[in-house]
């Protein structure tokens, strides 16, 4: 069985994307310019004598015709992308519980992973997987699998600690090949670990993809929680829908006497979450178990599954499936 490597992957990107760097004619108006052929669908509106709601009715008009058309996954029955407006609010970590969330409250549910943060792939240490994904007979690459999950990530194709150094155009071409030139079988859930921000990543994505629901991570703190909002905007603007908010790092308890710390603040999910109309999918503790576990590819669901923090992570995916079968009712 044939196997993926990075420079495989890289070579096929490369070719993919050296007819965009070629000029092509561009019409804006009257004039003919070169432009980069990913710009082909950007038509440029001079002002004229006519309403401007008419003009920006055909701005839209025209813009709609550049937009890719959403196809779905192949196999995939609904995805739900989890996001965060800013890193290091435990996206990443609340993503892989969730998948193995669903599953545990109902074993008969298929659910995917996969890792769409290229710069810095964590699913592959959050799952305690390593190696290059073999290719099917049709060329697909085959998801690697642990806990019953099968995982697909950038993580797989390089080595640990190599960077990707690649501007945005390789980005978009592998997001795409991880989207469609895998072989995800048949899936109730494909959970879409996103990567922080409101980038190229997000929009290519959510453009090309049908999308069931946007899960948005934040943690109670201002700073944070200003980041979340531009994220939960960011999925409204494009039209999909925000099922909801998690507040990770909830409250921490010490384990010696049992007080409970605020570290990050109280309830700023919930104040946010009041803002924006949508609903708390659950708070989640700051705990020593959750770190440990998670750094020693162990999630805390299947690690410890009668815990209090494999429970609140289990009350995020029955809180997830409620409100998409509200969506799809």
């Amino acid at each position: 069985m044939a196997h993926c490597s990075y420079s495989k992957f890289s070579h096929l990107l490369k070719l993919t994307t050296a007819n965009l760097n070629k000029p092509t004619l561009l019409r804006t108006g009257r004039d003919i310019q070169h432009a980069p052929q990913r710009c082909k669908y950007f038509i440029r509106f001079h002002k004229t004598s006519g309403s401007e709601r008419s003009l920006q009715e055909r701005q839209k008009q025209h813009m709609a015709r550049g937009l890719p058309k959403q196809k779905p996954i192949a196999g995939v029955k609904q995805v739900i992308v989890v996001a965060s407006g800013k890193g290091g609010v435990g996206k990443s970590t609340t993503a892989v519980n969730l998948a193995l969330g669903l599953t545990a409250n109902d074993p008969s549910k298929t659910v995917g992973i996969l890792d769409a943060d290229v710069y810095g792939p964590s699913v592959p240490k959050l799952m305690s997987l390593k190696g290059n994904p073999e290719l099917t007979d049709n060329n697909l690459m085959r998801p690697l699998m642990n806990f019953g999950i099968p995982c697909m990530s950038m993580g797989f194709l390089v080595e640990d600690v190599a960077p990707i150094v690649w501007r945005g155009l390789m980005v978009m071409s592998a997001i795409e090949k991880l989207l469609r030139q895998v072989d995800w079988g048949l899936l109730d859930y494909l959970v879409i670990d996103m990567p922080p921000g409101t980038g190229d990543v997000q929009l290519s994505i959510t453009q090309n993809v049908p999308i069931a629901g946007a899960v948005i991570v934040s943690t109670p703190q201002d700073i944070a929680l200003l980041d979340a909002r531009r994220g939960a905007e960011m999925f409204r603007k494009v039209n999909v829908p925000v099922l909801g908010i998690v507040q990770n790092m909830s409250v921490f308890q010490c384990p010696k006497c049992n007080h409970q710390t605020h570290i990050f603040g109280a309830d700023g999910a919930r104040a946010l979450a009041d803002t924006l109309g949508v609903q708390v999918l659950g708070d989640i503790p700051l705990h020593l178990s959750i770190r440990e576990m998670s750094d020693r590819g162990q999630p805390v669901v299947v690690s410890s599954p009668d815990s209090p923090e494999a429970e609140a992570y289990r009350k995020v995916a029955t809180a997830v499936v409620q409100r998409l079968e509200e969506l799809s009712g």
